[in-house]
């Protein structure tokens, strides 16, 4: 029985129902641009900062996804030294963290660069510097040996197949056909989902698979949003955070555990894929709302003289997002806040009030009285 995706007749002429991802296409189109405007609008110094933590996600993620921990601080001090930032801590800089972020970096700033085997090659051995996945020696830089490739899961004994990649034989031939449709094809969203599938797929060397993957969709939406040093958002971040699904959609896409037609239909696929997307943009767009909200306010009320205590007060809200500072605040929230006394933060409440940077909720009075900050409207 013919039972993985790439062992079917036709493959790799992947179909997919459009019907089924035409709106979120659409969707996803619309919050690019909304990020494309806001990267115009926003102070430049702000999107820098945006990007390198977005990179900084991306990095740390792209890692854990195959189990892998990185430092936090090693993943900064690499970023800050390949950008040439000042006041970098060079004893922080790990050698195979310092190569992953010149991958991401290359992989967002040079997609209007072919992809070739050599510049796969010179990813993978950025990976593996030296040649091995924790004790385990792995190829590197050369596409994996005879061994069969296959992805288990499970205690020993009880290991589960996943799949089963293609074998070493035909091996090339794959890769050098996803090359050529790869750099022939105009980016597009379905060329990021086909192109992260794909490779997936042929799952061609050792170790690192996972992350070249990753590597290769930011290329194609790197070109898509034009962007420099790194994209606003991480997709990677939210692949991490929903790793079942990741591997519920491969599994269900590269095999087949249901009796389908035609098993060379990836619309299971891609629907995760872009749904993955859309939520990695829908939480930047929330972030970028933050700073927004945060300037409009200040830009009305820095003139109005307000103590320290009601700064912090402000700018703890502010940060944490109104929508998600839950329940509103509080006199007993703002005095745990300022580290203040009731007395203290009912006349620093009514002041704000009386400013206009506060308003009471609706509904709450007495001890249960709740606060919102007063967002200006332009």
């Amino acid at each position: 029985m013919k039972r993985w995706i790439w062992e079917q007749e036709n493959y790799p002429n992947f179909t997919y129902d459009m019907n089924k991802l035409a709106n979120l296409i659409e969707k996803i189109s619309l919050e690019q641009g909304y990020l494309i405007a806001m990267n115009d609008v926003l102070p430049k110094d702000i999107i820098i900062q945006k990007k390198l933590e977005a990179l900084e996600s991306e990095a740390i993620s792209t890692s854990a996804i195959e189990g892998e921990v990185l430092n936090k601080d090693s993943v900064k001090a690499a970023i800050k030294r390949k950008l040439g930032m000042e006041d970098v801590d060079y004893r922080k800089i790990d050698e195979s963290t310092d190569y992953l972020i010149e991958v991401l970096i290359d992989a967002n700033t040079n997609y209007e660069n072919d992809l070739t085997i050599e510049r796969l090659f010179a990813w993978h051995n950025a990976l593996f510097p030296r040649g091995f996945s924790g004790f385990r020696e792995i190829k590197v830089a050369s596409l994996r040996g005879e061994e069969t490739m296959e992805i288990v899961s499970g205690h020993a004994g009880k290991e589960k197949v996943f799949y089963v990649a293609p074998p070493r034989s035909i091996l090339e031939e794959h890769i050098n056909d996803f090359i050529t449709w790869f750099n022939k094809t105009e980016a597009s969203l379905l060329k990021a989902c086909i192109s992260h599938l794909w490779f997936v797929i042929i799952h061609p060397f050792d170790d690192g698979n996972g992350r070249i993957t990753r590597a290769i969709t930011d290329l194609v939406l790197s070109k898509i949003e034009k962007s420099k040093i790194s994209k606003l958002y991480s997709m990677s971040s939210i692949i991490n955070k929903n790793r079942n699904d990741y591997y519920k959609a491969l599994e269900r896409t590269t095999g087949y555990i249901k009796k389908q037609d035609n098993h060379l239909d990836i619309t299971i696929w891609c629907e995760w894929f872009l749904e993955t997307l859309y939520s990695a943009l829908l939480d930047t767009k929330k972030k970028l709302r933050f700073i927004i909200d945060k300037t409009k306010f200040w830009d009305k009320y820095k003139d109005n003289n307000l103590n320290a205590r009601q700064t912090k007060v402000l700018n703890k809200i502010l940060d944490i997002g109104i929508e998600d500072f839950i329940g509103g605040l509080s006199k007993k929230k703002y005095m745990k806040i300022a580290d203040t006394t009731s007395s203290t933060a009912s006349r620093d409440i009514n002041e704000l009030i009386d400013i206009g940077c506060l308003e009471q909720i609706e509904g709450t009075v007495g001890r249960n009285t709740n606060y919102k900050i007063n967002i200006p409207s332009i």
